[in-house]
């Protein structure tokens, strides 16, 4: 009953804080920002672009397929973009990383916001042993992002600026079949965890937003969990809405959807319920 109480008195408290963020935001502050996205040539950085050229934002945006990446360039500048550009590269080629970033200093003339949202692609699967894979997966996912993260940091001190670090609710309560993908999602939350320590405590203009997502509807989350997991998928286009917002009021954390911080709170509250939920959620014979 205690633990039941806890749950209640938590959602009553996310509304609240939801409804008190969102009303802080001003979407004039994005107009002429300038924005790095990763991982923007589909689902949520595809979406975070739109959204930042509906707000009059100046963006580059990165991905691997050049292809891509220009048709999401054009939509932008019809969206309202008051610049944008983009550059191909991959996350797993370090030079690349730092080409991105001087890219998008070079063409924007400084950052704003950087939002790093790249994520390798990993299968949905019991873990076989492969740590290859896993090293390959942890060099894309967690460290791209500290390397660009170093990079960027000058400019945004400058500009008082924010980092954006789309995250998964993986990161805070482990799931099965996805051990690769969830050690790469819990060394982001604690390694910008403790980063925004280290700014608040040396004054720094940085801001660091780390945003908890549970599973979201985009094309490729939804080929790979398809027929494995029994869960609801939430809307691409409004995750990244939302990531936009926490990082425009330099909020220091974002669940979506609300009820992911109530799972993270149930892991401690009743470990063995929240154990027995997450273990069904997944779709596994033996």
């Amino acid at each position: 009953m205690e633990a039941f109480i806890k749950i209640i008195l938590s959602c009553i408290f996310v509304a609240f804080l939801a409804i008190r963020w969102t009303s802080n935001f001003d979407a004039e502050s994005l107009r002429g920002a300038k924005v790095l996205v990763t991982g923007s040539s589909k689902g949520i950085g595809e979406q975070m672009a739109y959204h930042y050229a509906r707000f009059g934002a100046k963006i580059v945006i990165t991905a691997r397929s050049k292809d891509t990446l220009q048709k999401v360039v054009e939509k932008c500048l019809s969206l309202g973009a008051q610049e944008a550009f983009y550059i191909a590269a991959d996350m797993s080629n370090e030079p690349d990383l730092d080409r991105v970033v001087d890219f998008a200093l070079k063409k924007l003339g400084g950052l704003d916001y950087l939002v790093l949202n790249h994520i390798g692609s990993t299968r949905v699967a019991m873990w076989d042993g492969d740590v290859e894979h896993a090293k390959w997966l942890m060099k894309i996912n967690f460290f791209s992002y500290i390397q660009m993260a170093w990079k960027a940091l000058p400019s945004l001190e400058k500009n008082k600026g924010s980092l954006v670090i789309v995250s998964s609710l993986a990161g805070k309560m482990p799931s099965p079949l996805t051990a690769p993908y969830v050690s790469t999602k819990s060394a982001l939350n604690g390694f910008f965890g403790s980063l925004r320590h280290e700014l608040a405590m040396k004054k720094s203009n940085v801001s660091i937003s780390v945003c908890t997502l549970g599973l979201i509807d985009t094309e490729t989350a939804m080929s790979k969990v398809k027929g494995k997991v029994n869960m609801p998928a939430y809307p691409a286009t409004e995750a990244a809405l939302n990531i936009i917002i926490t990082g425009a009021t330099r909020q220091p954390e974002l669940f979506y959807p609300w009820f992911t911080y109530i799972w993270t709170l149930t892991k401690d509250w009743i470990p063995s319920f929240t154990d027995y939920v997450v273990q069904r959620s997944y779709n596994y014979n033996p």
